[in-house]
C-alpha cells in the first residue's frame, strides 16, 4: 500500500478562558476514521509546488531541512493552508497590501472551486493577488499511519494562529461539524467516551494542552521542531537469511534499539529457548508455548548478572524451567509475576522448590484460567519498589485483563514489563467478571504518566514509542465503545447477542461468541459510567448516552 504525503493545520485562538483549537468532525460515511474529530488537513496535491511563487518566508530548502526531507517541505505547508481553506473556510493568506484577509474578502467565494479541485491554491493566489505567509506556520509534529488501516499517510502537522475576523465553518461534505475547544477539555471528553479522537490528534492535543496562549505555543513550536519519524527499512536476520524490516514491523523497534548501527545482527523472529539481551542486565527467554493466545510464546525476563530476578517464569513446562535454571545457574533470589494466568505463573512452584527464591505477586482470583497453585511470599502494593541487580522495579497495579495484574517499570532504563496489559500485534482479552474494561482503560491512562521508553511485553518484541502504543489501545477501545453505545441507543432494549451482531459486524460471525465477552465488558463500563442499564437479558441506554 502506498503511503501518501499529507499535511494538517492546527488553528489556535486566544480567549478569556485560555487557548482553544479548531476541530472538525469527519462524516460517518468516511472510509477512514468515520465520525472522528480531527484538525483540518489532507493529502498533498501534485499542484502544490505551483504555490511556492506566492509564498512568503523561508525557502523550500530551509523548510525541508527543518522537516528532515530532501525537498518539498514547503509543499506540505501549502497543502495544509489549502486543506484548511477547503475544510474549515479559513484562509491563511495576505492581500496585496500584505494584510490578513477578513471574512468578506472575495477569495472566500472560491472555496467551493478549490474544494472541487477546479482551482489550485496557486490559481487562487494569482486571481486575488494573494501571498501565503509560511513564516506564520510552525512545524509541530510528524505521524505515519501504521499498517492496518485502509489508507496510510505520512502526515506533517503545522500550527498557526487563526486570522482574526474569519469565521470557521465545516464543509458539509467531508466534515459535518466543527467546534473551538480547550485542548485539555477535548482530551477529557475523549477519555469519557464523548468524543472520538485519533492517535495523532490525541498526541497533538497533549502538546497543546501545556500552553495557555498562542504566542507561547508558537515560540515553542518554532524552537523545537519534532524529531524525524523512523521511515527507513532496518536490517535483521531470519533463519532464511538477511531481511529488511519496514517501519511498523513487529521487530523493527527492537532491531533499531539493539543494533543502532544497522549491521543486521538482530533476529526478526522470536525463537523459544534462545536468550536475547533486550536491555542492560535483562535477558528475554521465551517459553515453547506458541499459539493463538500466546503468539510466539510467553516471554520470561531474567534480570541480573550474578544473582537473578525472574519475571513471569511462564507455564509449568519442564524444558523451559530447566532453561531458566541453566541460564541462572540456579542462583535466583526472587520471582516476580505480572498475573496468574496459566501461561505466566505456574513455573513459579518448581523454581521456588529448586532455589528457595522469594515470590512476589498478587494471589489468584477465582476462575478456571487462573493458576491457583501460585503462593506469593509478598503481595506488593501499587508504587512499591523491588530491588534487582538490573535496577529497581516499580510496581504498577494495572487491573483490567486480570484483577491481579501488575506491570513492573525498570526505572533507570525506562523499560516497562507490561505482562498481558499491553501485547504486541493484538488487543488483550477483557473477559468479565474478572476482566474489567473501565479498570483497564484507567490503568492505561495511568501508564501515560510513567517515564517509559520501551515496552517489554509478555508476548512479542520490544516496542518503542510507548505513548503511541498506549494511545492506540485507548483509542481502539473507545472507538468500539462508541459503536456499542450507538448500537445500544438505536436498538434498545436489546440482548447481548443481538447487540454484538450489530456492534461487531466488522468481525467474522464465527467469533461473535468471543466478541460478546468484549461487548459485555463495554456494556458494564457504560453501566458504571451511568450510560447503560440492564433488566434481565435486555440492555438499554440512559439519557446521558
Amino acid at each position: 500500500m502506498d503511503i501518501r504525503p499529507a499535511a494538517t493545520l492546527v488553528l489556535t485562538r486566544d480567549t478569556s478562558e485560555g487557548l482553544q483549537v479548531l476541530l472538525l468532525q469527519r462524516t460517518w460515511e468516511a472510509v477512514f476514521m468515520p465520525g472522528y474529530f480531527v484538525f483540518p488537513g489532507g493529502a498533498v496535491d501534485e499542484q502544490e509546488p505551483l504555490g511556492r511563487e506566492h509564498a512568503l518566508g523561508p525557502a523550500d530548502t530551509e523548510i525541508s531541512q527543518t522537516m528532515s526531507v530532501d525537498e518539498g517541505g514547503a509543499d506540505y505547508m501549502l497543502a495544509a493552508v489549502r486543506e484548511c481553506f477547503e475544510e474549515a473556510g479559513v484562509l491563511l493568506a495576505l492581500d496585496e497590501r500584505e494584510q490578513p484577509l477578513g471574512s468578506d474578502h472575495p477569495a472566500h467565494g472560491d472555496r467551493e472551486a478549490v474544494f472541487r479541485g477546479d482551482m489550485s491554491l496557486a490559481d487562487l493566489c494569482r486571481k486575488h493577488r494573494l501571498s501565503i505567509p509560511l513564516d506564520r506556520l510552525a512545524y509541530l509534529g510528524h505521524w505515519v499511519t501504521p499498517p492496518g488501516p485502509p489508507r496510510r499517510f505520512d502526515t506533517r502537522f503545522f500550527v498557526t494562529v487563526a486570522p482574526e475576523g474569519q469565521i470557521a465553518s465545516h464543509d458539509g461534505v467531508e466534515t459535518i461539524d466543527h467546534l473551538w475547544i480547550d485542548p485539555g477539555a477535548a482530551l477529557e471528553e475523549h477519555r469519557n467516551g464523548q468524543r472520538l479522537l485519533g492517535l495523532p490528534t490525541i498526541r497533538t492535543l497533549r502538546v497543546l494542552s501545556s500552553f495557555n496562549t498562542s504566542e507561547a505555543l508558537m515560540r515553542y513550536a518554532h524552537a523545537n521542531p519534532p524529531e524525524s519519524y523512523p521511515d527507513q527499512p532496518w536490517p535483521a536476520v531470519k533463519k532464511s537469511g538477511p531481511v529488511m524490516l519496514e517501519p511498523g514491523a513487529p521487530a523493527y523497534d527492537e532491531a533499531a534499539k539493539l543494533d543502532p548501527e544497522g549491521e543486521g545482527t538482530t533476529r526478526a523472529e522470536i525463537v523459544p529457548g534462545e536468550p536475547v539481551e533486550v536491555a542492560a542486565g535483562v535477558i528475554r527467554l521465551t517459553a515453547p508455548n506458541p499459539g493463538v493466545m500466546t503468539g510466539p510464546g510467553t516471554n520470561t525476563y531474567i534480570l541480573g548478572h550474578e544473582r537473578y530476578t525472574v519475571l513471569d517464569p511462564g507455564p509449568d513446562d519442564d524444558v523451559h524451567i530447566e532453561r531458566i535454571l541453566k541460564f541462572t545457574g540456579g542462583v535466583i533470589d526472587q520471582v516476580v509475576v505480572t498475573h496468574t494466568h496459566r501461561d505466566h505463573s505456574p513455573a513459579t512452584t518448581a523454581l521456588k522448590a529448586r532455589t528457595g527464591c522469594r515470590v512476589y505477586g498478587l494471589s489468584a482470583p477465582a476462575g478456571a484460567s487462573q493458576d491457583q497453585t501460585f503462593a506469593p511470599d509478598d503481595e506488593p502494593a501499587h508504587g512499591d519498589l523491588i530491588v534487582s541487580e538490573a535496577g529497581i522495579l516499580k510496581v504498577i497495579h494495572t487491573p483490567g485483563h486480570a484483577s491481579n495484574h501488575i506491570c513492573y517499570l525498570l526505572a533507570d532504563q525506562g523499560l516497562l514489563f507490561s505482562g498481558d496489559h499491553i501485547m504486541q500485534g493484538s488487543t488483550v482479552v477483557i473477559n468479565p467478571p474478572d476482566g474489567d474494561m473501565k479498570a483497564y482503560l484507567e490503568a492505561l491512562y495511568d501508564l501515560l504518566a510513567e517515564p517509559v521508553r520501551y515496552i517489554a511485553p509478555a508476548h512479542g518484541f520490544l516496542m518503542g514509542h510507548p505513548e503511541a502504543v498506549i494511545d492506540f489501545l485507548i483509542t481502539h477501545r473507545l472507538a468500539r465503545e462508541h459503536k456499542v453505545a450507538r448500537t445500544l441507543k438505536s436498538l434498545a432494549p436489546v440482548t447481548l447477542k443481538d447487540l454484538t451482531a450489530k456492534a461487531y459486524d466488522d468481525v467474522p460471525a464465527a467469533i461473535h461468541g468471543v466478541a460478546a465477552r468484549s461487548a459485555l465488558a463495554h456494556l458494564l463500563k457504560l453501566e458504571a459510567d451511568g450510560k447503560a442499564s440492564q433488566q434481565g437479558d435486555y440492555w438499554s441506554a440512559t439519557d446521558s448516552i
